[in-house]
């Protein structure tokens, strides 16, 4: 075996230049997407709206822009830590260009409104499988390498990449299970609180194991490397790895407190998101106390600036997130703003601060030359600082806000505002300054772009040769130095036992990736399977109601409508067990409500009202109005116009499928409903027409996309009878002859 061995610095190059390109990308879409979000003439209906663009703003920013950087600053890293060439350099082709062209075609697939509505895992089953594939093809590459290093044991960098690998393929898969009912559709295989449950199980530990372990892992590196010091504490960067990997995993359900979750599974989310505050402080003392006697390189060093704020953003976010865990805040914090601002401290001021110190450092190596100037550098350091601050506050003040007026009552108990629409109207001053912060933090980013090109530029010719560095060849035998014992004797085992109690067992494990990598899929495993057996098998946690029933035909096509136009982003379908909730929606969300729902629509964030019990609220020439002119039913409001709704014909053509689809997860439609079910469109579609007509409204939308969506929103919440509250709607409307669909005098709940 040679004793050097040649880096392949070009992958790793390739990634890095994707990062930058699509951080641009991704935050424009995040910048134009929060101007959307309170100026409803930028929307332009059908593909550019905010409903359609704000997913595509989070895939961007998470899957290209971060998994780029964490693709590129692994293979970098790795390669120097295992003192090994990349394992194959077909399968790292394969892996970057499949990776381009998935973001390439995640982003039509959105904008084109094909998704699955779920946070974070938007993208259509058939990408899905995309997906899988490059993560397969990553990790071989990833253990191929380490099977031929030239390094016994493992840095810390590299476990942290390993959890990634092993959790980001649970997580993906575990939450992926769909049945396609065509090349681009699918329904989720879960329903309701148990898709709920598994969904953020994903969503929560998609942000710990795709944001926060490979960034840990990249921390562990550039951090000693930039400021020239080893790691603070090898015995808390164990504890810190293994308390995370376990903990971790538990915290999802936090994100579902006051819903139709059975209470044991939130109160577990929310414990272990609590115990979660030490490991992930353990960390961030352990990244800043790395940097003890490197305080004097600040002033200078703008690498270290951006690594420093990273770093305490990190301690910021992680305290913040478990204290949002508590019930008690919770239910100031969910569905508002703050929580926008929470993700936006994690992402903007750990992944993305993180990352351009990282580019700062890494770009003038690989292309072996000086950063073209550091004083642009400090001034994107302070110009995105500033629009971070800007940012957060404004949605710690937005959110509090939502908060106090949705909950404000009167002395007899009336509500103070009744109609949402004077919350929104409220804020809007807090996202003109996130907007002003967001440009901020994106002018800055076009200081990079520019300070990093030029610096590419003066690179000096044959910058792309492959560096050579001296590898002695791995020493198989792990006895003590001055050993003669032969492997499989007595005394080599006696010089192992040694070797163990000298070093400690996690040394040893360290040596041992097979095993380090078995345990940590085990670590990862017990939460999840502690969460999710209990709902999955114990049918107490779910119970089924006897007058909820599967969707009509017509009302299925509309959910798609709904989902396909991305309503779910800014409204929910859950009303929580809080007065100042059921006087204002109604009845308290059931867990026998949803099902049917594949997948579920509880949402996350409210800039609209919910929706859950909006049937029969309205007539339905309201709803027709308010998806053509919103500020003619609500005044004020800032929801986009959907006029297309009013012109575009139903799309009846796989129907069957999708109701097959659904039977095959659990929905009980007959062969009779199949068979009829483009009739039963029909004169479903028909009648409600008719009754717009009556109610004055405009003809012949019989056969179109807004008969759909005005089926599916007036049947939400009518399957069970409950006392509508007194809330009138905003504009009076000529009297209908029907208050709303049939199922809007549904038999009282019975529980079973």
């Amino acid at each position: 075996m040679s004793d050097t061995v040649r880096y392949d610095d070009r992958t790793p190059r390739l990634f890095f230049l994707a990062a930058i390109f699509w951080a641009v990308v991704g935050m424009l879409v995040g910048v134009l997407a929060a101007a959307m979000l309170f100026l409803p003439e930028l929307n332009v209906a059908p593909y550019l709206t905010f409903g359609r663009l704000r997913p595509l703003h989070t895939n961007a920013v998470i899957f290209a822009f971060v998994g780029n950087m964490i693709f590129g600053a692994t293979y970098h890293s790795m390669q120097r830590l295992l003192k090994a060439r990349l394992f194959s350099e077909a399968l790292s082709k394969i892996h970057f260009w499949g990776w381009q062209l998935l973001i390439v075609a995640a982003a039509v697939s959105l904008v084109g409104g094909v998704t699955q509505a779920k946070e974070y895992a938007e993208l259509p089953w058939v990408l899905d499988v995309v997906i899988t594939f490059l993560w397969v093809v990553f990790a071989v590459n990833f253990f191929g390498t380490i099977a031929r290093r030239r390094e016994e044991h493992l840095y810390v960098a590299i476990w942290f990449y390993i959890a990634t690998i092993v959790a980001v393929a649970i997580l993906h898969i575990g939450n992926s299970m769909a049945i396609p009912y065509s090349w681009l559709g699918s329904y989720s295989a879960y329903a309701g609180v148990k898709d709920a449950l598994m969904q953020w199980w994903y969503g929560h530990n998609a942000v710990a194991f795709f944001l926060t372990t490979p960034y840990l892992g990249l921390m562990y590196y550039y951090l000693p490397k930039a400021a020239e010091r080893p790691v603070f504490s090898y015995k808390l960067s164990i504890m810190h790895f293994w308390s995370l990997v376990f903990v971790y995993i538990w915290a999802g359900p936090h994100h579902l407190h006051y819903t139709a979750l059975p209470e044991w599974a939130s109160t577990l989310g929310m414990l272990f998101s609590l115990i979660l505050w030490m490991p992930s402080w353990g960390g961030m003392v352990n990244g800043l106390l790395t940097l003890r006697g490197a305080w004097n390189k600040l002033r200078d060093d703008p690498v270290l600036k951006f690594l420093v704020v990273a770093v305490t953003y990190y301690g910021m976010a992680t305290f913040e997130g478990p204290m949002m865990s508590i019930k008690s805040v919770n239910a100031v914090s969910h569905y508002t703003d703050w929580t926008i601002g929470h993700v936006h401290a994690g992402t903007l001021g750990w992944n993305s601060f993180l990352s351009f110190g990282i580019l700062y450092w890494i770009v003038p190596r690989l292309w072996k030359t000086e950063l073209f100037s550091k004083r642009l550098a400090t001034a994107h350091f302070w110009i995105g600082t500033i629009g971070l601050i800007l940012y957060q506050v404004s949605m710690w003040v937005a959110g509090i806000t939502q908060w106090a007026m949705w909950r404000a009552f009167e002395p007899d108990g009336r509500l103070v505002y009744p109609d949402f629409i004077e919350t929104v109207l409220r804020i809007v001053p807090m996202y003109w300054v996130r907007l002003v912060g967001a440009l901020l933090f994106f002018a800055g980013l076009l200081v990079m772009l520019y300070n990093l090109v030029r610096t590419m530029r003066s690179a000096p010719a044959g910058f792309d040769e492959e560096p050579e560095v001296k590898a002695p060849p791995l020493v198989v035998d792990r006895s003590a130095p001055g050993a003669t014992t032969a492997p499989g004797t007595w005394d080599h085992a006696f010089f192992r036992f040694q070797h163990v109690i000298r070093h400690g067992v996690h040394r040893a494990i360290e040596g041992r990736v097979v095993l380090l990598t078995v345990l940590t899929a085990l670590a990862l495993s017990v939460g999840s399977l502690v969460e999710a057996i209990p709902l999955f098998f114990d049918e107490s946690n779910v119970k089924t109601i006897a007058s909820v029933k599967p969707y009509t035909p017509l009302e299925l096509l509309g959910r798609d409508v709904y989902i396909r136009e991305g309503c779910y982003n800014c409204h929910s379908q859950m009303v929580r067990p809080f007065r100042h909730e059921t006087e204002r929606y109604g009845e308290y969300s059931k867990a026998g409500e949803f099902v049917y729902d594949h997948p579920f629509q509880w949402g996350s964030k409210r800039t609209g009202p919910d929706l859950h019990r909006v049937g029969g609220k309205y007539p339905s020439l309201w709803h027709v109005r308010h998806m053509d002119q919103p500020r003619s039913t609500t005044p004020g409001s800032v929801m986009p116009r959907y006029p297309h709704l009013l012109k575009d014909p139903i799309d009846d053509s796989e129907v069957e499928a999708k109701m097959r689809a659904m039977r095959a997860v659990g929905v009980p439609y007959g062969d009779g409903e199949i068979a009829t079910a483009k009739a039963s469109i029909a004169a479903q579609a028909q009648a409600i027409a008719t009754e717009v007509e009556a109610q004055q409204g405009p003809p012949g939308l019989a056969g179109r996309e807004i008969m759909a969506l005005t089926a599916y929103l007036q049947r939400l919440g009518t399957d069970i009878r409950w006392r509508r509250p007194l809330v009138q709607p905003p504009l009076a409307l000529p009297a209908a002859p029907s208050a709303g669909p049939a199922t809007a005098a549904a038999p009282v709940a019975a529980e079973r």
